[in-house]
């Protein structure tokens, strides 16, 4: 596509934008070559490469790509006899580290399918990187483990260094102090010198390496240091010598896979421009578009983006579905120029694999070219007016459009007599609907307006103008066709009532009719418009109000639901300990002498249902049971009744008294409960009681063949076993057995003693060889 009409559309800004995204310089060359693709299979994967970057940006929260330099002029030059310095070695690792990390990246990601297919492109030495990172310390020094030998001359070199410093040191010191200028050691040409005064010369032997301005003082290097001095030296050339050695074979190393870390670095760059991608979508908040070759754009919402996000004004358009030509109208700086430019930079962007800043669910058809006449095209050079300019860049237009190009046209027919430049305009446009190109054009004039009532594969729109405020509302209306409001706005600014009401007697009256018309279906459609928006706000707001209302049902069902059950564990807590004092208490009292057995016994079993009574009232009435009918109005002793609270039947023992409880048996139970409680009998229950069975209540759970109590006090076993055989008669169980252990057989006693006792126990015995032996106590039930 040709980058004037790129230009036009301000397609080289938006790259510009992208290109702050991105971490390389090769990144951003990449950035700079793209341009938008006119095959359907290449634009689609350009997208799923930015739908893939941005599916691993948004799970690591960066980019896989580091910043990295372009080597690549370098790389070309490695060979035989080049030699990288510490500097350049240090870059090929950092770009080795750079095209690794990305790679592994990359690769740890699921489902990046088009990324995975760059990834493998990437090079990855790491075996290089670290042998960088074992030699190199920084760009102007190699580590003494670089190699054996430099690690053997670099000791030697300090070695002499410390032997020629002590030599000069005791020189300073010495008797020859007085003939020295000042007692230190400098540097002179690499070697180390004196300052000696001049006219001391003859009594201090050595070698003159400088001499200071005046002439005052000779640097002179002491004949006893000479020869140490040439050790240095030379220790220094070979150091120097040595290091050359090592850069060059870290060079030779590189050059086998410089060809492939050449053009990795190229697919890295690639790999950084797609991220860029990525990222300016998420900070434009632009969603993917859907591509079509069918000629059709539908933009939901679709937001310019080089206009500020907090002041630009969501547009939605759509064409190529019943209509191939858009005619859109309205007063000047209302945003037709913006509408025509933001459909054709989208749908650069979208061939270009750039997300748009639309609502998701906007589509963008392929095109093999787009052609744009937009702005001021007056040319003084050229001599050529604006009309000119128009009518060149049209005819060029008109010849290389077709089918599969979308054409953009501002002010189609201006810059020339209105007359013949409406008729020009029509005849244009039909010309451009004939070739089958999606077109969209901005005019002013009526006769366009009306052309595109009568023909086919034409609509207008129009941009909507507050004339109260004088100010464009920037809202695009598709179906009507916009009026100029010339007089009105006119009249707003002050212009003379005569002036505007002679005007009208200038306008034709069929024109008149027309403009009455298109402000009347203009209005119109506004007030539909509002009222749509009203009611779309109003149902929103109702579903708020919904959802909030249902997250606060659940929430009281909830904290209803936790108040039930913390309050059930505080009361079977109560109960729990109020048994165990029971059971203490029925022990001692069985220690007692001289007491009546007997009376005891029914003592403790009145005080065992009572306490299951109260158990059954605090505990399982917490729970919300189904109430199925009216509760009866009073009852009579025989009838047979379903108690909400247990979720059982029972019989009535007792008409209600005055307080209105009534007194019922349920199984061995006899429990007072209030008549709001009672209901009609569950039939199942009524015809297993016919049948013989005894009733089961809902709150029983499964009784288990067996009861465990090891490691219980004799306390907690009674209650235990209290319960135990509370259950097995619920559920109609005779037999079970008791599993103590054998230990020191306290707690078989105390086990034992009570079973004795027990008025439902009719019998038990110690475990037969295969059930337990002494470790178990088999129990029978009356």
């Amino acid at each position: 596509m040709n980058s004037r009409v790129q230009t036009t559309l301000e397609y080289d800004k938006i790259k510009a934008m992208c290109m702050t995204h991105a971490a390389s310089d090769v990144g951003r060359e990449e950035i700079s070559a793209l341009a938008p693709v006119s095959a359907m299979e290449e634009a689609e994967r350009l997208q799923q490469e930015t739908q893939e970057a941005e599916t691993v940006y948004r799970r690591t929260g960066r980019s896989p790509v580091d910043s990295f330099t372009d080597i690549r002029p370098m790389l070309r030059r490695i060979h035989a006899s080049y030699s990288l310095c510490a500097g350049d070695l240090l870059t090929v690792a950092a770009c080795l580290k750079a095209s690794r990390r990305a790679k592994e990246v990359i690769e740890g990601t699921e489902g990046m399918t088009v990324l995975q297919f760059l990834a493998n492109q990437l090079s990855s030495h790491r075996q290089f990187e670290e042998e960088i990172a074992r030699c190199i310390i920084s760009e102007d020094e190699l580590a003494d483990s670089a190699s054996p030998e430099l690690a053997r001359l670099r000791r030697q070199i300090r070695l002499t260094n410390e032997r020629i410093r002590d030599k000069l040191n005791s020189i300073i010191k010495g008797g020859s102090s007085k003939y020295l200028q000042e007692p230190i050691i400098t540097v002179r040409n690499g070697r180390y010198a004196i300052p000696v005064k001049a006219e001391y010369r003859s009594q201090f032997p050595g070698l003159i390496h400088d001499s200071s301005g005046s002439g005052q003082t000779l640097f002179v290097e002491p004949t006893a240091v000479v020869e140490l001095g040439n050790d240095f030296r030379r220790l220094q050339s070979l150091e120097k010598a040595e290091i050359e050695r090592i850069l060059s074979g870290l060079t030779a190393m590189l050059a086998p896979f410089a060809g492939e870390l050449y053009n990795a670095l190229g697919v890295l760059g690639r790999i950084d421009a797609i991220f860029a991608r990525a990222i300016m979508a998420r900070d434009m908040r632009a969603y993917r578009p859907l591509l079509n070759d069918d000629h059709r754009i539908n933009l939901k919402n679709a937001r310019h983006p080089l206009i500020d996000r907090e002041k630009v004004v969501p547009v939605s358009i759509w064409i190529g579905d019943s209509f191939n030509t858009l005619i859109i109208t309205g007063p000047n700086t209302g945003g037709k120029t913006v509408t025509l430019k933001t459909v054709g930079l989208f749908v650069l962007m979208a061939l270009s694999g750039m997300y748009i800043p639309a609502d998701e669910g906007s589509s963008v058809s392929v095109f093999n070219e787009v052609y744009a006449d937009i702005g001021d095209e007056q040319s003084i050079e050229q001599s050529l007016s604006t009309f000119s300019s128009h009518m060149t860049n049209l005819v060029g237009i008109l010849d290389c459009a077709d089918e599969h190009s979308l054409v953009l046209l501002d002010e189609l027919g201006a810059g020339t007599d209105p007359v013949e430049g409406a008729a020009l305009a029509q005849a244009i446009l039909e010309y451009i609907s004939s070739l089958g190109a999606l077109t969209m054009a901005t005019t002013h004039y009526s006769e366009i307006k009306a052309f595109a009532l009568t023909h086919k594969g034409m609509q207008n729109a129009s941009m909507e103008f507050d004339v109260d405020r004088l100010c464009p509302t920037y809202r695009l209306y598709i179906g009507i066709p916009g009026k100029s409001n010339a007089f009105e706005i006119s009249a707003r600014l002050g212009l003379n009532p005569d002036v505007i009401e002679r005007a009208k007697h200038f306008v034709k009256k069929e024109d008149v009719a027309f403009e009455d018309v298109l402000k009347e279906a203009s209005e119109q459609r506004r007030l539909a418009v509002l009222a749509a928006e009203q009611a779309e706000e109003e149902r929103y707001a109702s579903e708020q109000i919904r959802i909030t209302l249902d997250g606060e049902r659940r929430k009281l069902r909830d904290e209803r639901q936790q108040i039930r059950q913390k309050a059930k564990d505080e009361a079977r807590d109560v109960v729990k300990a109020a048994k165990r004092e029971m059971e203490q208490l029925i022990t001692e009292l069985r220690e007692v002498k001289n007491i009546d057995t007997r009376e005891l016994d029914r003592a403790i079993m009145k005080s065992r249902d009572r306490m299951r009574e109260t158990e059954s009232l605090l505990c399982d009435g917490l729970e919300p049971k189904e109430d199925n009918g009216t509760a009866p109005n009073t009852v009579r002793p025989g009838e047979t009744v379903r108690i909400l609270s247990i979720g059982g039947n029972g019989t009535v023992l007792k008409a209600p008294d005055q307080k209105g409880m009534v007194q019922v048996q349920a199984g061995i139970m006899k429990i007072s409960v209030p008549l709001s409680d009672l209901r009609a009998p569950d039939r199942k229950e009524e015809l297993k009681q016919a049948r013989g069975e005894r009733p089961i209540l809902q709150d029983i759970k499964e009784v288990r063949l067996e009861l465990d109590i090891r490691g219980q006090t004799i306390a907690d076993a009674m209650l235990e076993i209290d319960r135990y055989i509370d259950d097995c008669g619920l559920s109609g169980r005779k037999e079970f057995n008791i599993i103590h252990g054998k230990g020191t057989g306290a707690l078989r006693a105390g086990v034992q003693a009570y079973l004795k006792n027990h008025p439902k126990v009719k019998s038990f015995r110690m475990g037969a060889y295969g059930e337990g032996d002494a470790g178990v106590t088999v129990v029978t039930l009356k």
